[in-house]
């Protein structure tokens, strides 16, 4: 890694000596909302270390749309260009399209982006086999980030690999540029956003759990009869339960509701509406705020879980066992992990610990996380949600 002979103060891993003169930083994140969301800690405690310096994201849409909708430690947002491993715009199938690179727009990215003048540009985007040399383009004083043996050396750089809590790696980056790991405070909802969605909340139950049962990789799927089992379940016990989801997720997240519906019709002292579905529904300012006022959220490995983690809500996650290594929370006060040990394809019988560059991925989209018992689910929500009510008294 090359940081000299002297020993080094310690955070999650070396806190280095900052640099000097530091008034703009800019940080590459490209993915979804979950992958935002990895990095907060990261940006509050360069906020922290720095704190004269003005923090740019170089982001995706729904990055922008976060920021906005949210107070937290981003100045601003730069929209990145589509760009091979960075941004990847239209895709053909499961390939990188590399017609919708816009040679002409990244030329104009780059130049605008050294315009600024960025004292420290961070690589927050992966093992750097094409973020690092897109990040060296910016043009900043100093470069940070991950590499993997075959990537670009930046000026600090810090090994990747895979297996690895991800707010954890991204605090490490942020040791590298001098700023020590901190406890990220909890975002917080706008308050427009909060008034938005007051009309949601039915005040005939004390308590609130939102379920998301989507996730961007099939394989990390719940089944959708598993989501109406565990939401009927925790209806019975007098709570409200509204489904979230984006627009592609209307149609899962309306049969989640539908069957647990259909399960609490005739039952007594249960409301069959107590369980719906407001999918498509929310801007992401709206979910946040609904999130935050969330008594629990229940969900798949998922941008939506992660955002209400993020916003100090007391989540039950479902996961697959590579994945809680990378993105499960730490903590399990408020916070409750159930894990898939599946370690090969149910169809293939493919070893699917294997990923990125190491293997490619066997063509199969079966769910991984299908031994998750519903009944262990639900107990951790009702745990939860006592947890929760008690804290808030």
């Amino acid at each position: 890694m090359g940081y000299g002979q002297e020993k080094q103060a310690l955070g999650i891993g070396p806190v280095l000596e900052k640099f000097a003169d530091v008034k703009r930083i800019a940080v590459l994140r490209g993915g979804g909302l979950g992958d935002l969301i990895f990095t907060y800690p990261a940006l509050y405690a360069l906020r922290d270390a720095y704190p004269d310096a003005t923090v740019t994201l170089l982001g995706t849409p729904i990055h922008a749309a976060v920021v906005a909708a949210t107070e937290g430690p981003v100045d601003d947002v730069e929209l990145l260009p589509a760009a091979r491993g960075v941004h990847d715009g239209p895709r053909n199938g499961e390939r990188f399209d590399a017609d919708a690179e816009d040679l002409a727009a990244l030329a104009a990215f780059f130049e605008a982006m050294r315009a600024r003048e960025f004292d420290i540009a961070l690589q927050m985007h992966g093992g750097g086999r094409f973020s690092n040399p897109f990040l060296q383009q910016i043009g900043a004083r100093h470069t940070v980030g991950t590499r993997t043996p075959d990537a670009e050396r930046l000026e600090r750089n810090l090994d990747y690999i895979y297996y690895q809590n991800e707010p954890d790696r991204w605090l490490e980056v942020a040791g590298l540029a001098g700023a020590p790991a901190m406890i990220a405070p909890p975002l917080r909802a706008r308050k427009e956003h909060r008034e938005s969605i007051a009309g949601l909340r039915d005040n005939r139950y004390g308590s609130l759990v939102v379920v998301h049962a989507g996730a961007t990789d099939p394989r990390r799927r719940w089944p959708a009869s598993y989501f109406a089992d565990a939401a009927a379940g925790v209806a019975r016990e007098g709570t409200q339960v509204l489904i979230v989801g984006d627009h592609s997720e209307k149609a899962l997240a309306q049969e989640v509701a539908e069957v647990a519906a259909r399960q609490l019709v005739g039952e007594d002292a249960v409301d069959a509406v107590a369980v719906r579905s407001v999918a498509g529904e929310l801007e992401i300012g709206e979910l946040a705020a609904l999130l935050e006022s969330a008594t629990v959220m229940l969900a798949s490995d998922s941008g939506p879980r992660h955002l209400a983690q993020a916003l100090g809500t007391p989540t039950v996650g479902i996961y697959w066992v590579g994945n809680a290594f990378n993105a499960a929370p730490r903590g399990r006060a408020l916070h409750r992990v159930h894990m898939s040990w599946v370690t090969r394809c149910p169809r293939c019988g493919a070893d699917v610990t294997q990923v990125g560059w190491t293997a490619p991925h066997c063509g199969h989209d079966d769910t991984l996380v299908e031994g998750i018992a519903v009944a262990d689910v639900v107990q951790d929500v009702l745990d939860l949600t006592a947890t929760s009510l008690l804290l808030r008294e």
